[in-house]
């Protein structure tokens, strides 16, 4: 899994984690180490994410409960701008031929 942050003029550090994400696990290895610092360097800032399970796990909703985050409605990918960067990354990217 690949995990990271974009604001408007900048970004965060990209995290790429091995196994399964669990609520906890997204506690520990990126909210409370990267986003939790990320955002409190934002005043102001709105943390969005989608509705998958580790998002949306008691224990990742309680430690989000400190910041500001946008409510993500079912079916609603495109609410997304970083769907913009993996598009743009996707283009920039060889094609890759691995063995």
């Amino acid at each position: 899994m690949v995990w990271g942050a974009i604001d408007y003029d900048s970004r965060s550090t990209l995290i790429v984690m091995r196994g399964t994400l669990t609520g906890q696990r997204y506690v520990d290895d990126i909210l409370r180490p990267h986003v939790g610092p990320f955002l409190n360097g934002f005043p102001g800032a709105i943390f969005q994410q989608d509705n998958a399970r580790p998002h949306t796990a008691r224990v990742a909703q309680d430690f989000l409960r400190h910041f500001q985050t946008l409510p993500w409605p079912a079916g609603s990918p495109d609410l997304s701008p970083v769907e913009h960067v993996w598009n743009q990354l996707k283009r920039q990217m060889p094609l890759c031929h691995c063995t």
